[in-house]
């Protein structure tokens, strides 16, 4: 049975957890065995997901509070047991040109994407060290691939990928796993705000097969926890992300052809101004606000 449910008995956290994928990663985590922690910002999702998963928790927290953090991580383990897992999921995302972006918005991205990601491991490393267990940093396909409009979470969603690669390197004599799961366009709430906006969704839309297609949520899931389960180092939601990753250094140049013709077309039909944060986990995120983003990459 351990080999066929290695995640059966042991807990993991997930951050981000109130909607779309970290909730249904969370599900995905239970069905396999594991108790979960759900970590977010909005307090009654996040309990309503809870409610639907025997042996759950939930704590609302922000992934960018170090205080915070660290008493929700020793709250964890007290309810919940040892952590064995962790999946560095929150994440907020915004499109609009550099330079028409709020200061803020922009920031705040990412204060939640890279700097929350890296707070995440410094609050349950010590735990991972001691269960020898497995971090696994939410990426995207942003973090492979320039994304014009996007470039707050394209900064942030690359850091985050060397930091999970820089940390894997250190902790692995140490017996910790320390993966990155790369996706697409998943169908999340995040993504369909986004394509609430003509420029965001053509700009999607122009992407070449099979770039542009959005994926169900909880596919994506069960396969980031596949990947979890075989303490992977790179976990791919789609297959052909491991192309695009091995094939990263010669993407700027296609991708800046293809955005100078539709951006120049959209900028006359459209407009091409800031979105702020998308949708509502991106509202509750806001810089105005406290909160760890509940959407993802």
């Amino acid at each position: 049975m351990a080999e066929q449910l290695p995640l059966l008995g042991r807990t993991a956290v997930v951050t981000g957890a109130a909607r779309g994928l970290g909730a249904a990663m969370s599900r995905t985590l239970t069905r396999r065995g594991a108790r979960v922690a759900l970590l977010g910002l909005e307090e009654p999702l996040l309990a309503s997901v809870a409610a639907s998963l025997p042996g759950a928790a939930h704590w609302p927290v922000d992934v960018t509070d170090e205080q915070a953090m660290a008493r929700t991580a020793a709250l964890v383990e007290e309810s919940l047991g040892p952590v064995s897992v962790v999946v560095a999921n929150a994440g907020v995302a915004a499109g609009g040109p550099f330079l028409e972006t709020d200061p803020a918005t922009w920031r705040r991205i990412v204060e939640v994407d890279l700097l929350g990601t890296c707070l995440t491991a410094r609050t349950y490393l010590p735990g991972l060290l001691r269960t020898r267990g497995y971090f696994l940093q939410v990426s995207s396909l942003a973090a492979i691939a320039p994304s014009p409009m996007m470039s707050a979470y394209c900064a942030a969603k690359s850091g985050a990928e060397a930091f999970a690669y820089s940390l894997r390197a250190e902790v692995a004599h140490r017996g910790v796993g320390v993966g990155v799961g790369y996706l697409s366009w998943t169908d999340t709430e995040m993504i369909r705000a986004a394509d609430e906006h003509r420029v965001m969704r053509e700009l999607r839309a122009a992407l070449p097969w099979p770039a542009g297609k959005v994926h169900p949520v909880q596919p994506v899931a069960d396969r980031l926890v596949h990947g979890i389960e075989r303490r992977a180092p790179a976990v791919y939601a789609q297959p052909w992300l491991r192309l695009a990753r091995a094939a990263r250094g010669w993407l700027p140049g296609p991708v800046t052809l293809r955005a100078r013709r539709e951006l120049g077309r959209l900028q006359g039909e459209a407009g091409l101004g800031p979105t702020g944060l998308l949708g509502a986990g991106g509202a509750a995120a806001a810089p105005h606000r406290s909160g760890s983003g509940d959407t993802e990459g």
